[in-house]
């Protein structure tokens, strides 16, 4: 049975109407995990070689002193990365399959995802090494090896428990910050517990069952879990609410696309995934914060690069999904004849708006450097008359319809990967403001290079009528192939 379902998704990618786009993302993956793969067989081999030779430290306590860190930024990446695939399995709940086998073929799926074997090619090179250069113990470092590794399983079942549990999660959210606060206040040295916990898989015999306890429980937890709430009209229904009526009288005098507006504030108030848009936004904002590290982010290049980010978070999360926001209805839309040009604009003032607040907020960056403030301000600039433009230009080509009904992400089949034509607009956003402020930068200093990234988003102000033009013309041509593939929704 497993074989035939299968066989029924592949068949299913191979005859969906954005094969290409899709096919081409999946090679772009492909050399994405192929790069991450190189890097960890690397970075095992440099752990263990620094660690002997540099620091003369066994290399077992080097990374048992720093894994509790990269355990908790392992769960962070899990929980808004890695999402139950329960969309293609819809389907086959009306069929005459036992719901026991859709929940063992989904959890075998997950098992499968890079997130959980890929951690193999950093533990079997370094426990290789270990083993063969070190003459390290073989049971001591297998015993380290298998609790290392279901401590990354362990995580994966309480990511699937998270993501049904809001106030689990932010339970365990204001643990983390309480924990990373005592420990940036000196209170607590968290790299001590961390070696001493997971050095114990090495040298204490049996230490290491202790993550397999725990993952056999929070396995079963997440099984019943799914195994309950797998359902139609249950886990993976459209979200009932009470209905409300809700208006901003104040933006009825702009019209239609006052109307629009209305309904984007709406959508940011009520669906969960425009909500995780917006926080992205606000997040982005401390994004600035990498200037601090070092001089890799310190280049004209990294602070333009940091800049268009601070500012421009939600113009990049929200704005290159139109009009996906809007595939639930879009085929009614379209029958009502709606002026496209004031659909567009709406969406584009929304953009614009939190783009300039972001700027304003921004400029807290200003008791770091004034000049990386303003690196800041004219990444705004641009944002606000080049790349406003082009992210919705992009959305016209991301066509994956997203679930605003999802009750919650792991259930939710409101992906909306990008695909080779969104990577390639990506381009001129953000390589010509980099490369336009360091060359005038460098010849003309930091004022013209403000100036000149102002002169870009400005000329995009005043050429907004014909740009809009332009983008409509370009989101009528798409418009029957992104009808059909919202029909998926």
């Amino acid at each position: 049975m497993y074989g035939k379902l299968l066989r029924l998704e592949l068949k299913n990618f191979l005859r969906n109407p954005q094969f290409g786009a899709n096919l081409a993302m999946k090679i772009l993956m492909g050399f994405t995990y192929m790069w991450l793969s190189l890097s960890m067989v690397a970075m095992a081999f440099a752990l263990y070689f620094y660690s002997q030779k540099e620091m003369n430290t066994d290399p077992v306590r080097v990374f048992s002193r720093f894994f509790l860190y990269y355990a908790v930024l392992d769960l962070v990446i899990r929980y808004f990365m890695q999402q139950m695939p329960t969309q293609n399995i819809k389907p086959f709940l009306s069929q005459n399959i036992s719901k026991k086998t859709l929940v063992n073929y989904t959890i075998l799926k997950i098992f499968f995802h890079f997130f959980n074997w890929g951690y193999l090619l950093f533990m079997i090179p370094f426990c290789g090494l270990l083993i063969f250069d070190g003459d390290f113990p073989v049971i001591n470092v297998l015993m380290f090896l298998v609790g290392i590794m279901f401590v990354f399983y362990f995580n994966n079942f309480l990511n699937i428990l998270l993501n049904k549990k809001t106030a689990v999660l932010y339970t365990v959210a204001v643990c983390i910050a309480a924990l990373g606060i005592a420990e940036y206040l000196g209170y607590i040295h968290l790299s001590n517990y961390s070696e001493q916990i997971f050095y114990a898989f090495y040298h204490i015999p049996g230490t290491f069952l202790v993550p397999v306890l725990l993952t056999a429980i929070t396995a079963y937890l997440a099984y019943q879990n799914i195994l309950k709430n797998f359902y139609l009209d249950r886990g993976l229904e459209m979200e009932k609410e009470v209905g409300k009526t809700e208006n901003i009288e104040f933006l009825n005098r702009f019209g239609t696309t006052g109307t629009f507006i209305n309904n984007d504030i709406r959508l940011l108030k009520r669906s969960k995934a425009a909500k995780s848009a917006l926080f992205a936004g606000v997040m982005f904002l401390f994004y600035g914060l990498l200037y601090l590290t070092g001089k890799t982010y310190s280049s004209d290049f990294m602070q333009i690069f940091l800049g268009l980010f601070v500012t421009g978070g939600f113009l990049f999360m929200f704005g290159q999904r139109v009009p996906a926001w809007d595939s639930s209805y879009y085929q009614l839309m379209m029958t009502q004849n709606v002026p496209y040009k004031e659909f567009l604009k709406a969406k584009w003032s929304l953009v614009v708006l939190v783009t300039a607040v972001s700027m304003v907020l921004a400029i807290g960056y200003v008791f770091i450097s004034w000049e990386f403030y303003l690196t800041i301000f004219a990444a705004g600039l641009y944002n606000l008359g080049v790349n406003s433009y082009l992210t919705l230009l992009a959305g016209a080509f991301n066509k994956t319809p997203i679930d605003l009904n999802a009750r919650a992400k792991s259930f939710g089949g409101g992906t909306n990967n990008m695909n080779m034509k969104v990577l390639l607009i990506l381009i001129p956003q953000m390589g010509v403001p980099m490369a336009v402020f360091a060359v005038v930068k460098y010849f003309f200093g930091l004022e013209m290079a403000v100036a000149s990234l102002g002169i870009l988003g400005l000329a995009g102000f005043l050429l907004r009528d014909k740009i809009f033009d332009q983008i409509v013309k370009t989101y009528k041509t798409q418009k029957y192939s992104t009808l059909n593939a919202f029909k998926k929704v």
